[in-house]
């Protein structure tokens, strides 16, 4: 994948096929620590134990439709090719927590991407799902949460 954003719409899309009914995307550019971090948390189905220890290999996959599994591994190669690492806290029942973290200055860090686009597609794409959104850059916060919108009847 070319950009970070492409990861995120990848990660969300698993969120989405584990029934999660609550997504939430937490991103953080904390250049003055030279640390960008990206959080993905659901309320979806999540995974047993067996099944998380497999989830950041390319050849495992739940999927019937393909016989590899590329959103976490490919992530987690992203983030370790930047100097960074992946964290994965999933529990049946609970949902999944996925968090990257990239060195910012590394040459291999990707960049974001187009971002609003990603996010755009993915409420959208899915009204019956609750996202949130925020983006901390420089000390400013960005927030979207689609359970703050007023729906006109």
């Amino acid at each position: 994948m070319e950009d970070l954003s492409l990861h995120i719409l990848d990660v969300a899309e698993n969120s989405i096929s584990s029934e999660a009914k609550r997504i939430e995307i937490r991103i953080n550019e904390d250049p003055g620590n030279d640390v960008l971090t990206i959080e993905i948390k659901d309320d979806g189905r999540g995974m047993d134990e067996p099944t998380r220890q497999k989830a950041l290999d390319p050849f495992f996959t739940t999927r019937t439709t393909r016989r590899v599994g590329l959103g976490l591994p490919m992530l987690a190669q992203a983030a370790r090719e930047a100097g960074g690492k992946i964290e994965l806290d999933s529990c049946p029942g609970r949902g999944t927590t996925v968090k990257a973290t990239f060195v910012c200055s590394h040459p291999d860090c990707k960049p974001m991407g187009d971002i609003q686009e990603t996010i755009r597609t993915l409420v959208t794409g899915h009204p019956d799902i609750d996202f949130l959104y925020e983006h901390a850059r420089n000390g400013s916060l960005y927030r979207f949460d689609t359970r703050e919108l007023t729906k006109n009847d």
